[in-house]
């Protein structure tokens, strides 16, 4: 099976942390986001994938040496203008030669999706289009996607407002789609275009498109809340353990499992569940509680980072406070500052001693 995997916007909505980075090389507790999908492709025998990259390429060029990663062989597309998801799956599909059915992801969704079991179903129907669908508690930021007993989609509803969700199920889409190459010929070449729109809708209304909902783990991490939610998603055990690569448990944890990768130096007091990176420097005096705290990162004397997440190389000097927020890679947060209610600071950014920052993104605008 090769699978398209689209990785080629912007991010705009996880700004100011995509100023810097392409949204799917931010770390999902120190493992890129982009290796976790693949990874994930991997465990369900995808042997090639095709990136459909646009913004800000390099980054994922250099990331796998030799082209692999894990045992799934790697080329990639990319876009000389924005051409929508639809439009990039028939740029990358093409590029890479792709002749029969294979698999399109979105590259910022983590999901335990069982693939296997939807190709497996989309075989069974003879679809043309598969799409695999999630539940999600308010529906009414996502388009629904309501099917028949026999699994055929009837129609794509566009973004219900707040209470009209009861109109149509609330099963949404979760992006992944197993497709058939004729997929590929109704997308109109070389212009933006988005497959939810122009290409599914017409699909439902010949019979040709299907859909399954799974309830395995799936969240889209597009947001700064989901981004983090992600994060702490692993700590909390919701995704199998280890959260990380080489992370090992520290004895004696307090109220959840801490996990600790080579090199971390805790001197401070840390409260599970927890994970302190690589390299990363912990003070006496201060106070780490269920947290991401990543590679090289340090806190000082008296500070203290809760349900937050820090990236590799972030300063958080003597009693400062990061309560429920993310301070971006390299970053630094100075002596006495208080950073709450889903702060955001980009990545290099100082903020100032005994600054008070509520909600904000930094740099404001970003």
């Amino acid at each position: 099976m090769r699978a398209v995997v689209l990785v080629g916007g912007e991010g705009t909505r996880l700004r100011p942390l995509t100023l810097t980075a392409p949204k799917q090389m931010l770390p999902i507790v120190e493992v890129p986001m982009i290796e976790r999908v693949l990874a994930h492709l991997d465990a369900h025998g995808v042997e090639e994938a095709v990136l459909s990259l646009g913004y800000r390429p390099d980054p994922f060029l250099s990331l796998f040496p030799g082209d692999r990663a894990g045992k799934v062989r790697l080329s990639y597309a990319v876009e000389p203008e924005p051409l929508g998801t639809a439009g990039a799956i028939r740029f990358a599909a093409e590029a890479a030669g792709i002749e029969e059915t294979f698999l399109a992801v979105n590259g910022d969704v983590l999901t335990d999706l069982d693939v296997t079991a939807l190709v497996d179903l989309h075989r069974k129907w003879s679809a043309e289009g598969t799409i695999a669908l999630t539940r999600v508690p308010d529906p009414s930021a996502f388009g629904l996607v309501p099917t028949g007993p026999d699994g055929r989609v009837h129609a794509f509803v566009e973004k219900p407002l707040p209470g009209e969700a009861h109109t149509a199920t609330g099963d949404i889409n979760a992006g992944t789609y197993v497709l058939e190459p004729s997929v590929l010929d109704r997308i109109p070449a070389g212009r933006f275009s988005l497959i939810e729109r122009e290409i599914f809708p017409p699909m439902a209304d010949e019979g040709r498109l299907f859909a399954a909902l799974s309830e395995a783990y799936w969240t889209d991490t597009g947001t700064p809340a989901l981004y983090l939610q992600a994060q702490l998603d692993l700590l909390d055990g919701l995704r199998p353990p280890p959260p990380a690569p080489g992370a090992h448990l520290r004895d004696g944890a307090a109220k959840g499992p801490v996990w600790l990768i080579d090199g971390a130096v805790v001197d401070g007091r840390v409260v599970g569940p927890s994970l302190i990176g690589a390299a990363a420097f912990v003070h006496a005096g201060a106070t780490v509680d269920h947290a991401v705290i990543g590679s090289g990162a340090r806190i000082g004397e008296g500070a203290e980072v809760r349900d937050s997440l820090l990236l590799p190389g972030a300063v958080v000097h003597a009693d400062a406070v990061v309560d429920g927020s993310i301070v971006g890679e390299g970053a630094v947060v100075g002596e006495g500052a208080r950073l709450t209610g889903l702060t955001v600071v980009g990545g290099g950014v100082e903020i100032d001693p005994q600054a008070r920052l509520y909600g904000v993104r930094v740099p404001v605008g970003g």
